[in-house]
């Protein structure tokens, strides 16, 4: 056994040893019970970040738990790779523009780019020690995961569920696509309100506070709260809009607010979801003034083909120069931005595919009650994105690379044509529908369907996604609904929600039992790491610097569901402990058991009842996915109680004539270290089976044996008189209170001692032998006295 553990060499090879002998291979013909995780596919646009790493390991943890505790693992991987962040990837790495390509030579590139990189990447997640059956995998863009999303489509088409219709739509200009209101983020910005002078019919002025004037061409209704006196007067009228000529109605509306900027406000179409309101309420006309790639149109006259924020700048002086901008007030305020590219989102009407299920709210938050959120506030969020919801589920996206909807249109009458589910997955740019005529007009023309799936249409559908690469196994009933989804606390309201969604509505189940959410990884002084702050840490550097169970001990360190700041000094925490467990089972080692203990001494009973007591504590944590509590109280028994106090007080006796208890101490060593190490391995778990195949060897891998039990010590009555916990405890005592004398006194704790003097509770005499062998001393006087102390 090597003096110094070589984690580099050592996790390489156990990366190896564990992929050949099928160390986490999923047996579907297993009759264990089955605990199946909703692993999170990873996006293949760019490495595995800190942020990964903690919150993959987190969950690792508690699957490998399970595994120990008899449970046979459903735990596949896959990879998300369809959509937008693929798009830009490919770009990126290829120096290629989508727009400026076939479609389908552009596909074929993705698809082909994937294949080269995704290796690299996956092989990321397995350097950490993920013990996912890797062999078990999709991609979101294969073709098994493209028929259960078309499948998926065509079931809640027929069930009434989806729609297509031209509606305002949530527009990003610069991806040019539609967005879910899920893609939404709240961005800071600065801003100014513009004082800009209408008027009226009798020619007064009516002055409007607004931040957007380039949407004044878009202006279809001006409004004020009905109760406003100051607007009462002018309901009814019309009032002419500053450089465009263009006369609107003043109406009343209660959601007009008279205390924001001047009290009465335009509508346009659209600047905000309350436009879409109006418009739909008062039966507005529809006046678009943006085009799809963020330019003004014809309606803007001579500001057409301007950037949104170059007209916005060029109408202030423009207004100025006319005398109609009364002032200007600097502020900050939060704007809905695209979180795919940061950029101000706009409202347009364009013709999309909708999920209705607005009309499901309380049967989404009454599924939320029926499963176990962990930690338990973090339900909170989703509640609380359900009742914010206003929009119904936009799923079309205007992009080039993704899951393509199986849809057609007649030519002639626009009739809805779905693929046949058997032929999935289709491809409509290339196949053919599955009808030559149009049964509703007798049309033999058709148009496919450009658009595809947003890229969570098809990720909601993962624990059907995962479970049916066994749907022709008897154990696929067993598979869904799964046991846990681990999921990242931001995105509650993406994967987690839509996940529910799709699985209420095709199976009238909940998708998972228990929810494991994570939190992120911040930079030292608690801010979002970002690479456009620089602030960003890669793991790949700590693999290499430190190994990965440091960086797994490390991610273990903080409660499940809080954010962490990453400080490096943490992960020496990590490497102390893995050089600890290293030196104290090289120690171990050096001694050979010669057949089973005769009789026990006391300080064995007394660290094996210890050790009883924290499996108890760590088995209950870790039920309650409370990894970090769980690995406290074992690192603490390691450390305190088996290291620095079992580890010395059985020296003497290892060394000793006496065979007997020479033979007690290395057996209850030996039998410490094996669970202490089963114990840690869902932490640590390349060092863990490393010693656990050079020291026990039982089985082909640690990670096969089974978890502790705890129990009680079995004890003759005479041995339990001697109340061993109890003794083993003044023991303690006694050996820490002697180690500060020795140190005190400038004494080695390795030297001997020619006389002590000692006072304490009479117990002190059973323990003479013990205290005189552990710290060296030659002549031990007990005195009796109610405090320890030293005379």
């Amino acid at each position: 056994m090597d003096n110094v553990y070589d984690y580099a060499k050592t996790e390489k090879r156990l990366l190896e040893y564990w992929r050949k002998e099928k160390i986490y291979k999923f047996n579907p013909n297993s009759e264990k019970p089955i605990y199946s995780v909703d692993t999170p596919p990873p996006t293949v646009s760019g490495a595995m970040h800190i942020g990964h790493s903690a919150s993959y390991t987190q969950q690792d943890v508690i699957v490998r738990y399970k595994k120990l505790r008899g449970f046979e693992i459903f735990y596949p991987f896959g990879t998300d790779d369809n959509g937008l962040p693929t798009e830009r990837l490919i770009e990126k790495l290829k120096n290629v523009k989508a727009v400026k390509m076939d479609r389908q030579k552009f596909i074929e590139l993705c698809l082909s780019t994937l294949k080269e990189i995704r290796p690299d990447f996956v092989n990321d997640w397995k350097k950490i020690g993920m013990s996912c059956d890797f062999d078990v995998f999709y991609s979101t863009i294969d073709e098994h995961c493209r028929r259960v999303s078309q499948r998926s489509f065509i079931e809640l088409y027929e069930a009434g569920r989806e729609y297509r219709k031209k509606a305002p739509t949530v527009w990003c200009p610069v991806c040019e696509t539609a967005i879910a209101q899920v893609e939404l983020e709240d961005k800071e910005l600065e801003s100014q309100f513009n004082d800009i002078v209408f008027k009226t019919e009798d020619g007064k002025d009516l002055i409007i506070s607004t931040t957007r004037p380039e949407l004044i061409p878009s202006i279809v209704a001006m409004f004020a709260h009905p109760d406003d006196d100051r607007y009462k007067g002018l309901f009814g009228k019309k009032a002419k809009a500053p450089l465009f000529d263009i006369w609107v109605p003043i109406l009343p509306d209660e959601k007009a607010e008279p205390e924001k900027g001047t009290g009465i406000v335009m509508c346009c179409t659209f600047g905000d979801q309350t436009d879409i309101e109006w418009y739909k309420q008062h039966k507005l006309p529809l006046r678009i003034s943006i085009t799809k790639d963020g330019k003004m149109t014809d309606l803007a006259g001579k500001y057409k083909g301007m950037e949104i924020k170059e007209a916005r700048k060029v109408i202030i002086e423009d207004l100025e120069k006319e005398g109609l901008l009364k002032g200007i007030k600097k502020i900050k305020h939060p704007v809905n931005v695209h979180d795919k590219c940061g950029t101000e989102v706009e409202i347009l009407e364009t013709e999309q595919w909708f999920i209705k299920y607005l009309d499901l709210k309380k049967e989404f938050l009454k599924s939320g009650k029926e499963m176990k959120w962990r930690p338990k506030h973090m339900r909170n969020r989703y509640d609380n994105w359900i009742k914010g919801l206003k929009w119904d589920w936009c799923i079309s996206r205007q992009r080039f690379f993704g899951v393509p909807f199986p849809v057609w249109y007649c030519k002639n009458c626009s009739e809805v044509i779905l693929a046949d589910k058997k032929s999935l997955p289709v491809e409509p740019l290339k196949d053919k529908p599955p009808v030559k005529i149009c049964a509703k007009c007798r049309c033999r023309e058709f148009i496919p369907e450009k658009d595809v799936f947003d890229t969570w249409a098809t990720s909601s559908l993962t624990p059907k996604i995962a479970a049916e690469l066994f749907k022709n196994h008897k154990i696929f009933k067993k598979l869904y609904p799964m046991s846990m989804r681990p999921n990242a606390h931001d995105i509650i309201t993406f994967w987690l929600f839509n996940t529910v969604v799709k699985s209420r509505m095709h199976d009238k189940v909940n998708p998972w039992k228990d929810i494991m959410i994570s939190g992120w990884v911040l930079d030292p002084h608690g801010k979002k790491m970002s690479k456009s702050k620089g602030n960003t840490i890669a793991p790949q550097d700590i693999l290499e610097k430190y190994g990965a169970d440091v960086l797994r001990f490390w991610a273990t360190n903080t409660k499940l569901g809080e954010d962490v700041r990453f400080r490096e000094e943490d992960l020496l925490r990590g490497r102390k402990v893995l050089v600890k467990l290293w030196n104290a089972s090289r120690f171990v080692n050096t001694f050979k058991t010669e057949g089973k203990t005769k009789k026990e001494h006391v300080t064995d009973l007394w660290i094996k009842s210890k050790l009883s007591k924290v499996i108890a504590k760590a088995t209950k944590s870790l039920d309650e996915y409370e990894y970090s509590s769980a690995k406290k109280v074992i690192i603490d028994f390691f450390f305190r109680d088996f290291c620095d106090f079992y580890l010395e007080m059985v020296k003497y006796r290892l060394y000793s004539n006496d065979k007997a208890s020479k033979n007690s101490a290395i057996n209850t060593l030996r039998e410490v270290l094996f669970d202490v190490l089963i114990l840690l391995a869902p932490y640590t778990p390349y060092i863990t089976d490393e010693l656990y195949l050079i020291l026990f060897s039982y089985k082909k891998s640690i990670h096969l044996e089974q978890w502790p039990i705890s129990k009680k010590i079995r004890v003759s009555a005479e041995v339990r008189k001697t109340k061993y916990e109890e003794i083993g405890d003044l023991l303690v005592k006694v050996v820490e209170k002697i180690r500060k004398w020795k140190t005190d006194n400038k004494i080695g704790l390795g030297n001997e001692v020619e006389e002590l003097t000692l006072s304490g509770v009479k117990e002190l005499s059973n323990l003479k032998g013990e205290i005189k062998g552990i710290m060296k001393i030659n002549k031990l006087n007990l005195k009796t006295s109610p405090k320890l102390k030293i005379n």
